[in-house]
């Protein structure tokens, strides 16, 4: 794939996903501002990841049906009308609206770049090297989003925080999917999946039955949910333990960090790793670094298990993506992403509500240990990922991009 095209999908992917993070950022603040609680502010945040669950498929089979840019289209119109109508209307409901939108036009624009991405790559070293620049994209935007729309909240009203600033705030987001659409809309589509497989059932449990779908399902949840567990055990973590807001937000930060970075290595040594070798060999050491990260006292200490925690978690969803391409026939691979984006956001939805649920009862360090023997008997499961007479060889029909 040319180093342009692939530069291209990236750069849109950032603009599609930082309109989301900075959406998402700011309309909680803007929640609490107005007065409402916790909990609401909680609902809204669902909702960012609530629409994937149920457009997740359909989206997936719409790409790939249309291919690229229709799927990116809908999209970028569906974002800047979400987004935009927040900015007109700056109240809850609307809020509300904002996110389903926002999330799902992401989500559904996340399917058709992968699908696109993946299918243009030409054997399975160039694969892991594609996705690994791919998964850099929301890396970048979960900082340059909330980053812009946070000094326009306080800088860009008459006073500090007021609605204007949300409004301009709003208004920006709006207009960078704009950009995504610039990026993509000239790209070439790909030729269509080979004839044999398009008469394949399209029943998603047809894919389900599969032994390495169920394996590589169960393994990209686990993982998932590490993420989630991580996000969310932190912060009680810090609290319990008096450190600043701003400590906890280094600690977490050290994490995305350096999920970001091994992410920008991989291209380079994409010949040398296999994906069963990585995830299998991750899902271990998450176990271990879930085991010991309780027992970190010092700020210092636990921000060097979030480094390292980082990297591992950061390392999986380039080998995840790779391995479902090469699992997946090529007329339903849209539909396959979008089965894995479905368990994604659901587990998104769920696992905060349970982890809070186990953690009020036997205290927040249990939900680590579990999560991590959970991942540990993982293992065994993401080993059996690795290639064998069952998945066969890639086999690319496309003409290069």
């Amino acid at each position: 794939m040319r180093a342009d095209v692939l530069s291209r999908l990236v750069a849109g992917h950032i603009c599609l996903h930082a309109c989301m993070a900075g959406t998402r950022m700011a309309a909680p603040l803007l929640a609490l501002r107005q007065g409402y609680s916790p909990l609401a502010v909680g609902v809204l945040l669902a909702l960012f990841s609530l629409a994937s669950v149920f457009l997740a498929l359909p989206a997936g089979r719409f790409a790939d049906r249309h291919g690229l840019r229709r799927p990116v289209g809908w999209a970028v119109i569906t974002s800047m009308l979400g987004v935009g109508l927040a900015a007109a209307f700056p109240i809850f409901p609307m809020l509300c609206i904002s996110a389903l939108m926002t999330g799902g036009a992401t989500g559904a624009a996340s399917i058709a770049l992968q699908r696109h991405v993946g299918r243009a790559a030409d054997g399975a070293t160039e694969l892991k090297r594609v996705f690994s620049w791919l998964a850099i994209g929301p890396a970048i935007a979960n900082f340059l989003g909330p980053f812009a729309a946070g000094l326009l909240i306080d800088y860009a009203g008459t006073a500090p925080g007021d609605t204007l600033g949300y409004r301009t705030a709003f208004l920006l987001m709006a207009i960078l999917p704009l950009g995504a659409w610039l990026l993509v809309r000239l790209m070439p589509e790909l030729g269509a999946a080979p004839a044999p497989l398009l008469s394949t059932s399209n029943r998603t449990w047809d894919l389900l039955r599969e032994p390495q779908m169920q394996r590589l399902m169960l393994v990209n949840w686990c993982m998932s949910s590490c993420w989630d567990v991580h996000t969310f055990v932190v912060p009680v973590i810090g609290h319990e333990r008096g450190f600043s807001a701003s400590v906890i937000g280094s600690i977490l930060g050290a994490f995305a960090i350096a999920a970001a970075a091994v992410r920008v290595l991989m291209p380079w040594f994409a010949s040398r790793l296999r994906e069963h070798v990585v995830v299998s060999g991750a899902m271990v050491m998450t176990a271990i670094l879930f085991g010991i990260y309780p027992a970190m006292q010092t700020p210092l200490a636990m921000g060097l298990c979030s480094v390292v925690l980082g990297v591992v978690l950061g390392s999986v969803q380039p080998m995840i993506m790779s391995t479902l391409h090469q699992i997946t026939p090529e007329a339903r691979q849209g539909e396959a992403l979008g089965l894995r984006l479905m368990a994604i956001n659901a587990s998104s939805v769920v696992m905060p509500m349970l982890f809070g649920t186990v953690g009020a009862v036997v205290g927040v360090s249990v939900v680590f240990w579990s999560v991590g023997v959970l991942v540990g008997a993982g293992a065994r499961p993401a080993w059996l990922l690795r290639p064998n007479a069952e998945t066969g060889p890639i086999k690319r029909n496309n003409k290069p991009v």
